[in-house]
């Protein structure tokens, strides 16, 4: 038996040594499913095929640069004798990558085909919601949020829905005030030569729909398909991962029903459900053994999880010690419950925990309130993940420029052209974005010009200087540096944000480029692309020894020793929806069972019986889902005061 598979239990091996043909892989919460990826790409490589005939696809960049890292050492230490294939060639990489990478990168290399003069610029979702209020107003719409509208525009558009479609059925006034919109907002979109993040992916998938000889390369370039976190994939992932599967079905979707919690966002549920019935004689591996959780936490997992009837069956176990109960807290309120939630933290951190072997989870953001209070009190480090790098007003400037510079984008320009301050007025940046700089008189023609040789000492810069330089090159020479250091209030902080943004770049200089050696053009469109397409995850530093607070949603993919999930509460957690419908409920059930699954050795659960929301202190009921988990399974926390809690029945 090879090492490798020396290394795996008898289920993981029948999925790692299943290489042709449609795979399945039903993985419960910590079995185990990225090792099992990892491997089977390294038996498909020991087997004959090289390297960059493998894709594999997740959802972060995060969980895809860890599945990429791990194959690289694989490959590199358990592959063929002096890391070459068995055509005795170099090794080069699979193609690993997020949904919105891949489709970046299809059409990139088409972008001709595509009607791009360039690669395309990718609309954030600041740039989506400023083209989409435009375009509301251009259409004589001035009652529908325009984030409605965005939601409403993506979750079509995941369902491969074009503009022009949806303008011909809409069944009503609003949803064809909204299509009028979204195809004023595609027009502005064609005209500046970009992409949101939903276009990577549908036009991505039309184009290889569409173009037999293209998609032809792709399925001669990937022979073999992996598919990554199944369970969220939506009607275009699922087309586009589709449409890259040749006629010999080799792909492995490695997915768990239970973790399905994206419905907001499109997944679609049946595309698990219904794998079988896509690819015929498709092979099911089911992984139960979880590696990550104690005895106690799996039994209460898997007792909530149990009650939900769209699922798959499976009985997640370990080998791992029982552990301790999970320990149960009704707090008065939410200052109560915070302060709960401090204290056991101090009591981990005094028995030799760091605080980033916490986690605190919440169903709903506005929950981080009271507890960042509490640990600013407490002076305990934490850090919010969901409050992500790239949003911040600087990083985004700095990133803005170099855009600008580049590309010579309008919303890039209309943001920078007086950051730091001009003197480049509504009016004149109106005759800047619409080429009348002509009408311009002496003085203001001359701060223009001043902002035109800017943008274009920029551009010089970023084909000499790699990207970390050239960060740093655009803080001094735009004056940004200069205008935060005369900020007394908040300037130190955003300075080292956009210092951490250099640190970052690094990662996309010439020497440190992965695979080939990157030119620093093709360093600095890469930093500009990950900056694009970063998710929460992305931005949590791990080398900051601090508390996480997040929400369960931040929290799937993660895992920490101690979780605390807060806000227990019916209406909260399970979160309360207008239309209270059986497939909502078996959603916050999962999110549930998420939750839990997140922690290794302890488990906490608390709730108030009375919270604050919406400026009104309202009394509240425990969650169903404490009752699913049996008493035995719980310890009782003693409040710290006992004359301020409410114990319920």
């Amino acid at each position: 038996m090879s090492e490798h598979l020396g290394n795996l239990n008898d289920v993981q091996r029948v999925a790692v040594l299943h290489t042709e043909g449609p795979l399945l892989i039903l993985a419960g919460a910590g079995a185990g499913k990225t090792k099992v990826i990892t491997h089977r790409i390294l038996e498909i490589v020991r087997g004959g095929t090289a390297p960059e005939e493998v894709l594999a696809v997740t959802f972060t960049n995060k969980a895809a640069r860890e599945m990429r890292e791990r194959v690289m050492h694989l490959l590199q230490t358990q592959g063929d004798a002096g890391g070459k294939g068995s055509s005795g060639r170099r090794l080069n990489t699979p193609f690993v990558s997020t949904f919105h990478s891949l489709g970046l990168a299809i059409i990139k290399e088409n972008a001709k085909a595509l009607g791009f003069a360039r690669a395309p610029a990718i609309y954030d979702r600041a740039d989506s919601l400023r083209a989409m209020k435009a375009a509301l107003k251009s259409v004589g719409v001035e009652d529908i949020d325009a984030r409605a509208a965005l939601s409403f525009m993506s979750r079509h558009k995941g369902d491969g829905v074009t503009a022009d479609a949806c303008a011909e059925d809409a069944p009503n006034g609003r949803d064809r005030a909204i299509s009028l919109a979204w195809l004023t907002y595609e027009k502005s979109l064609r005209a500046e030569g970009a992409l949101d993040f939903d276009d990577l992916l549908l036009r991505a998938m039309h184009f290889l729909r569409t173009d037999t000889a293209a998609r032809e390369r792709y399925l001669a370039r990937w022979r073999y398909v992996h598919i990554d976190e199944y369970q969220d994939t939506n009607h275009v992932q699922a087309q586009l991962a589709g449409l890259l599967v040749g006629p010999q079905k080799n792909i492995c979707a490695v997915g768990d029903i239970d973790q399905t919690i994206y419905s907001w966002r499109g997944a679609k549920i049946a595309n698990m459900l219904e794998f079988e019935k896509t690819y015929p004689g498709a092979r099911i591996v089911l992984l139960e053994e979880n590696y990550r959780s104690t005895k106690n936490i799996l039994a209460a997992a898997n007792d909530v999880i149990a009650k939900n009837v769209f699922r798959q069956e499976k009985n997640l176990f370990t080998k791992n010690q029982d552990g301790k109960e999970l320990s149960l807290y009704q707090a008065f309120d939410e200052v109560d419950e915070a302060a709960f939630v401090v204290r056991k933290v101090l009591e981990h951190v005094a028995l030799g925990r760091q605080p980033r072997d916490c986690a605190i989870l919440y169903r709903a953001n506005f929950q981080s309130r009271a507890l960042e209070e509490a640990f600013l009190a407490a002076e305990v480090p934490y850090q919010v993940v969901g409050t992500r790098f790239f949003e911040r007003k600087e990083v985004k400037d700095v990133l803005a420029l170099v855009r600008a510079a580049l590309y010579d984008t309008r919303p890039d320009i209309a943001r920078v052209a007086n950051v730091p301050a001009r003197g480049i007025g509504k009016v004149t940046l109106l005759k800047i974005l619409t080429g009348r700089e002509g009408e311009l008189g002496g003085a203001m023609r001359d701060k223009v010009a001043a902002f035109r040789a800017l943008l274009a000492r920029i551009k010089d810069a970023a084909k000499k200087l790699p990207p970390s330089k050239l960060v740093q090159y655009v803080v001094v020479e735009s004056g940004i540096e200069c205008m935060l250091k005369d900020d007394k209030l908040e300037g130190v902080e955003r300075l080292e944000n956009v210092r951490e943004l250099a640190s970052l770049a690094a990662r996309y200089d010439p020497s440190t480029g992965s695979g080939r050696v990157l030119t620093n053009l093709e360093g600095v469109e890469s930093l500009l692309e990950y900056a694009a397409l970063a998710s929460d995850q992305d931005e949590l530093k791990e080398e900051k020894n601090a508390v996480r607070l997040m929400t369960v949603h931040a929290a799937k993919g993660l895992e920490f020793p101690v979780v605390f999930i807060t806000g227990l509460e019916e209406g909260l957690f399970p979160y309360a929806r207008e239309a209270d419908e059986g497939a909502d409920k078996e959603e916050e059930r999962r999110l549930m069972y998420v939750a839990l699954t997140r922690a290794k050795l302890e488990v906490y659960l608390t709730y108030a019986a009375y919270r604050t929301i919406f400026g009104s202190k309202q009394a509240t009921l425990p969650s169903q889902f404490l009752s699913d988990i049996p008493e035995h399974l719980l310890e009782l926390e003693a409040p710290e005061r006992l004359g301020k809690t409410i114990y319920l029945d």
